[in-house]
């Protein structure tokens, strides 16, 4: 049982969850913008973001049980860039899944992604299909993985390294994804496309990483709502883990994106900061992520 499951249990218990039941792990909201493509018949678009919302929400992803309410907050906003009429897509899609706060009404953003090469083969009705052994569509492959990475990383910061199971499923839709020949798989060809993500954040170098997901989220913004001193000394700490993946593994993608996604919580955490807290924390950011030093330089204001 994931501590996600027994936080939720918690709540249950004073009133504010109804009986568990079992459900699926995702609730994800999909749009399918075609605001780009002129002179097609749209009604394709719209089944394909039916086919979209309906392969991520009703497909159970993991062993682990959850509750309708514990189901994760997510979004895929699919911007179609070119369309043909046999069927070809050319597409970006923006990614970004939430976490509530423990005992707050405040959701964390736990990972926001833009993939700039989504491209993929659909007829208007087809029915997505998705098997972890064979993977033959571009489509579904990208999809499987996007959920098994949120899951995961939900997984992460409720329990130290407790979304390694599915994880390893992320990993292995990459591996089966090689043969589709399509960009976004492949081992080095972009910092930031799903192969680097993953292989990053698996690559046991990157453990403080990881151990930085748990200690932030559940030591630190959990912590807050009951002592906001306590939590936030907690933030500082698991900061420090941030500069030594900077420093031990400096070409990775990883600090960068987890200090762009909680730029804006930071600065709201460290506003009733102590001096020295604000100073060590700005030190740190300064040297993960310079181009946001202006935002930084707030958080010491």
């Amino acid at each position: 049982m994931t501590i996600r499951n027994v936080a939720m249990m918690v709540i249950a218990l004073v009133g504010l969850l109804p009986q568990r039941t079992t459900a699926q792990e995702l609730e994800a909201k999909v749009v399918v913008n075609h605001s780009k493509i002129q002179g097609t018949n749209t009604s394709v678009f719209t089944t394909l973001q039916e086919a979209m919302t309906e392969f991520l929400n009703t497909r159970k992803w993991s062993n682990a049980q959850y509750t309708t309410r514990e189901k994760i907050a997510c979004s895929f906003n699919l911007i179609v860039n070119e369309y043909s009429d046999d069927g070809r897509f050319g597409c970006s899609l923006m990614v970004q899944a939430n976490r509530p706060v423990y005992n707050a009404s405040y959701n964390t953003t736990v990972f926001n992604f833009n993939d700039n090469a989504v491209d993929f083969n659909y007829i208007e009705h087809d029915k997505l299909e998705f098997s972890d052994d064979i993977v033959d569509n571009n489509l579904t492959a990208v999809l499987a993985y996007y959920a098994y990475l949120i899951i995961g990383l939900d997984m992460d910061t409720f329990a130290p390294k407790g979304g390694t199971d599915v994880l390893n499923k992320a990993e292995n839709v990459v591996n089966n994804a090689q043969m589709l020949g399509e960009d976004g798989w492949k081992a080095f060809g972009d910092s930031k496309n799903r192969h680097a993500l993953i292989n990053d954040y698996m690559n046991g170098a990157m453990e403080p990483y990881r151990q930085l997901c748990y200690d932030y989220h559940r030591k630190g913004l959990d912590e807050m709502a009951q002592n906001a001193e306590r939590g936030r000394s907690n933030i500082t700490t698991s900061l420090t883990l941030l500069e030594k993946v900077k420093q031990d593994k400096p070409m990775s993608v990883l600090p960068q994106l987890f200090t762009e996604i909680k730029k804006d919580e930071l600065i709201n955490v460290y506003s009733k900061g102590t001096s020295k807290e604000k100073e060590e924390v700005n030190r740190i950011l300064c040297l993960v992520n310079p181009s946001l030093t202006s935002d930084w330089d707030k958080i010491k204001e």
